[in-house]
């Protein structure tokens, strides 16, 4: 049938598509673009400095296993941008299998170009990867929605399963707070790839996901046993340099050293007007950071909150409100200034894309704010369609809606950066919501129907080549 050979040609017309603005991207972030946090966990990987938890070690030691094989620090934003595009154009395949629409399936790889995806794409940082292990367990499961119906073999669905789960739980390991965004997409995974799970399935599943979580983490404590440095203790930290008084922490039941640091980061937040990240820009660190402190500042914390409930949701609310309304950070440039003689390949394409970035963060602001994401995130959770794709819209919306929400108590700063992944998924998720409303939900497939049956259901469309 002449319309096959126009289906394959298209799938390899966005291939090429995906792998030219990959090498584009590449080629501007090169060799990855580092932040101060990027940087110190190149150290950790380089084995310059000893690893530590402060970042998640499971980057650094990925990190690590790529500079052995390739010899160079800068495989990592290429992975980056291989696994970005890839997973855009494995979902850029399947909804033009599902729909047989060329516009739709190229939109999807629009979505990479946008300014506020594009930003980050080859900054080395957990937030990034994060996102891009929640996109790619997206597209995976996008495979099992497109070839449920053909009813996959067994080994097959149990082998998507294993790589979705495989994303995902990288996705938490490199990021605790993304399990809020892990979930829906997790369930969707599922969902895509069998109709109708039962509870031994789910069961299943579910003690594969916590096994890929469980066993890394504890493969990594016992063997790679990175330096306990106490980090959560920094949000303890914020919310009691901005919640109690100066005259509250001077009588603090700590050690007269504490409470000395203490007093000093209220007085020298309150100076510099520092609302958040009280650690870095207040206090004054002792050479072991948190790890002597964090004990004092647990106990206090328990024992002061539950007497400032007022002030803690108040503080708390503040800062979620900067979040949402003065999302801040919306581009990294280039590579902070270091010691390992690291710079950035091509300076004039990092100020082309500071221009691109910067000019329309600047032009369409509200595109950089958290408030836009959380409200386009909450319409796909409350009306995702009713088409082949309501699924996945719904999942996306919840995704994005619950990690944004979940940073409500822990939020550290108010960076764009953690609003990220809702940016990349409400936008497939807006994507799909078009193309679901002008496509109707497929029939139920006929028993024996295999994958190749079903796709003509869109010969027309495959061939009118839309």
């Amino acid at each position: 049938m002449g319309w096959v050979p126009r289906v394959r040609r298209w799938v390899w017309a966005l291939a090429a598509v995906a792998a030219v603005c990959c090498l584009g991207t590449i080629l501007v972030f090169a060799p990855g673009y580092l932040s101060p946090d990027s940087l110190e966990q190149l150290r950790q990987a380089e084995g310059r400095t000893p690893l530590t938890d402060w970042h998640p070690p499971v980057l650094s030691l990925v990190w690590r296993a790529l500079i052995a094989v390739t010899g160079t620090f800068a495989s990592m934003a290429v992975l980056q941008a291989v696994v970005f595009w890839g997973a855009l154009w494995v979902l850029a395949w399947c909804v033009w299998e599902l729909t047989g629409s060329r516009g739709g399936s190229l939109t999807v790889l629009g979505i990479g170009p946008m300014p506020f995806v594009l930003n980050f794409v080859g900054v080395v940082w957990k937030d990034v990867h994060t996102a891009f292990a929640l996109l790619a367990a997206c597209a995976v499961a996008f495979l099992g929605l497109r070839l449920r119906d053909g009813d996959p073999r067994p080994a097959v669905r149990w082998g998507l399963l294993a790589l979705g789960v495989l994303f995902l739980a990288y996705a938490m390991l490199v990021r605790k707070n993304a399990f809020f965004a892990a979930i829906p997409v997790f369930i969707l995974l599922v969902l895509a790839l069998w109709r109708a799970p039962g509870r031994r399935t789910w069961v299943t599943c579910t003690a594969a996901l916590v096994a890929a979580l469980l066993v890394p983490a504890v493969a990594i404590s016992l063997f790679a046993r990175p330096i306990g440095t106490k980090q959560g203790a920094q949000i303890m930290l914020d919310d009691l340099v901005h919640v109690l008084s100066v005259d509250e922490l001077r009588s603090a039941d700590v050690s007269p050293g504490l409470r000395d640091r203490l007093v000093a980061s209220a007085r020298e937040c309150e100076r510099i007007g520092a609302l958040s990240d009280a650690y870095w820009a207040c206090y004054q660190r002792p050479a072991d950071g948190l790890r002597g402190d964090s004990g004092e500042i647990t106990s206090l914390w328990l024992h002061e909150m539950s007497g400032h409930v007022p002030g803690y949701l108040q503080y708390r609310l503040r800062l979620f409100a900067t979040l949402l309304f003065e999302t801040d950070y919306a581009y990294k440039a280039g590579i902070t200034r270091n010691d390992l003689g690291i710079e950035v390949a091509h300076p004039r394409l990092e100020d082309m894309l500071g221009t691109y970035v910067g000019g329309m963060a600047t032009d369409v602001r509200w595109l950089f704010r958290g408030w836009f994401w959380l409200a386009v995130a909450l319409v796909l959770a409350v009306r995702p369609g009713r088409g082949v794709f309501a699924m996945p819209v719904r999942a996306l919306g919840v995704s994005s809606a619950a990690y944004i929400l979940g940073y409500l108590p822990i939020m550290p700063a108010t960076d764009f950066r953690y609003v990220y992944w809702p940016a990349i998924a409400c936008s497939l998720g807006v994507v799909l919501l078009w193309l679901g409303r002008s496509r109707p939900a497929p029939p139920p497939t006929a028993p024996g129907a295999t994958a190749d049956r079903a796709v003509t259901a869109h010969q027309p469309a495959d061939a009118g080549g839309q």
